[in-house]
């Protein structure tokens, strides 16, 4: 169980890590400097959510702690585990389609509306860690 106690850090490999999925209560983080822009995390055992530069990047329900995620002009990776199995929400690009990868499995390719939200069911009950891949088709 790996948990991020200081709830947002850039991780020596120069990816992110967030979130806290065993807080009882909610605990954020503001003006988290990365790579030229501004995070802001907010986390608890029924949340967790990251912004980038004020806009949605990620969100699961329940809390879920996220280790090396990184975002590409086309997509997103990162490795995620919780308590239970979540609902996980990324912001990309609108009206474009991704193929998603749950450990190197395809599980298939999903759309975008005009909000530009991808949400994917997670099993992570009972796993240690899970790896979730997007890419731009």
């Amino acid at each position: 169980m790996a948990v991020v106690s200081d709830l947002i850090r850039k991780e020596e490999n120069g990816t992110l890590s967030f979130g806290d999925y065993t807080l009882k209560t909610k605990a954020k983080r503001d003006n988290f400097d990365y790579q030229g822009n501004v995070f802001k995390v907010k986390t608890f055992d029924e949340i967790t959510k990251l912004e980038k530069n004020g806009m949605f990047a990620y969100e699961s329900v329940p809390g879920t702690t996220v280790t090396n995620f990184v975002e590409t002009n086309n997509g997103a990776s990162f490795n995620v585990e919780g308590a239970e199995d979540a609902q996980i929400t990324l912001g990309l690009d609108e009206d474009k389609t991704y193929k998603v990868k749950i450990n190197g499995k395809e599980v298939g390719d999903i759309k975008t509306g005009l909000g530009g939200k991808l949400s994917i069911s997670v099993e992570l009950e009972n796993q240690e860690v899970v790896k979730i891949e997007v890419a731009e088709i």
